[in-house]
């Protein structure tokens, strides 16, 4: 099979129209004098509009891995995340709609007797069990005997297991769909960075004569390696031309100083974009920036991959 293969070929059980997802995802052009000054044509990905309740690169991942759960019989997804984690929210959402059973295991024990937050009431309220443990406990999971010590206890043996962000082969070859809906309308495709797999499909569908620029949202430099993997895992071997700017993390994951939310707040005014703090803000600060330092040459044009929406917290 194409490693390439467009998502409705990778979905041969047709979970992609249950789900009736908005695809391409839209592709819309801003004027902002902070890229205009410097001839850089800034355009916008809208993938937080693939789906009202799994948005943007959540549904490319996702959709790939509940074929093969399906495909394999599961009925449950057992999958990893800590307590923002945006991932375990589009899989409860994903459960809920497909009627699988879903557990996420949640890093942080100490979380387990507190008020749940938002996002995780969102996971509890879309039926996911969740499973708290102690952080020494959640690094294991990419140990064997780590991960079936941690599925024993949470009671999901036997479910299909989705890793942490979703990021596995399956979730870059969905996300290599957005490189090809990328194709011929941008110079430089960027996004937001957590685990590395839509930027490793993304950068491997772009094609020739762009490149892909990640940025992390956590500090600590381990994200290349993951990437160079998830492609040797998903492809083979390297593909596309990426790039990772490593300074724009403002501090780590879930990270938001004033500064940062000041400016997210100022797009929002200018351009009516609602903008998602730990990710989508991270991205747009650091390509103004970027346009600012030159990194850009005169006449580029950059696209920013929206990958999802401020999570609402009224429901």
């Amino acid at each position: 099979m194409d490693p390439l293969d467009p998502l409705g070929r990778l979905d041969p059980l047709g979970l992609g129209a249950l789900l009736h997802p908005r695809l391409p995802s839209p592709l819309t052009e801003v004027r902002d004098e902070r890229f205009d000054r410097h001839g850089v044509r800034l355009l916008l990905k809208r993938d937080d509009l693939v789906h009202p309740e799994i948005p943007g690169n959540k549904w490319r991942k996702l959709v790939p891995n509940l074929a093969a759960a399906r495909a394999r019989g599961a009925g449950r997804l057992v999958t990893f995340g800590g307590a923002y984690s945006n991932h375990l929210r589009a899989t409860a959402a994903a459960g809920r709609l497909l009627g699988l059973e879903t557990v996420g295991i949640v890093r942080g024990d100490e979380l387990a007797g507190a008020p749940l937050n938002p996002s995780l009431a969102r996971c509890a309220a879309d039926g996911m069990r969740l499973h708290f443990v102690t952080r020494s406990d959640y690094r294991r999971k990419s140990d064997p005997a780590g991960l079936a010590a941690l599925l024993h206890a949470a009671g999901a043996e036997g479910a299909y297991p989705v890793p942490e962000g979703g990021s596995n082969a399956e979730a870059v070859r969905g996300c290599a769909e957005l490189g090809r809906e990328l194709r011929g309308t941008a110079d430089v495709a960027a996004l937001a960075c957590g685990t590395g797999g839509t930027l490793a499909g993304l950068a491997a569908g772009l094609g020739p004569g762009a490149r892909t620029l990640g940025v992390p949202v956590l500090k600590g430099g381990f994200l290349a390696a993951e990437i160079r993997s998830l492609q040797q895992a998903a492809f083979g071997g390297p593909a596309g031309d990426w790039s990772l700017d490593e300074r724009f993390h403002w501090g780590g994951f879930a990270r938001v100083p004033a500064a940062l939310d000041a400016f997210a707040a100022d797009f929002e005014q200018r351009h009516g974009l609602p903008v998602e703090r730990l990710y989508v803000a991270k991205l747009l600060h650091a390509l103004a920036e970027l346009a600012g330092e030159g990194a850009f040459p005169r006449g580029s044009a950059v696209a920013a991959v929206i990958t999802g929406p401020p999570l609402d917290t009224t429901a």
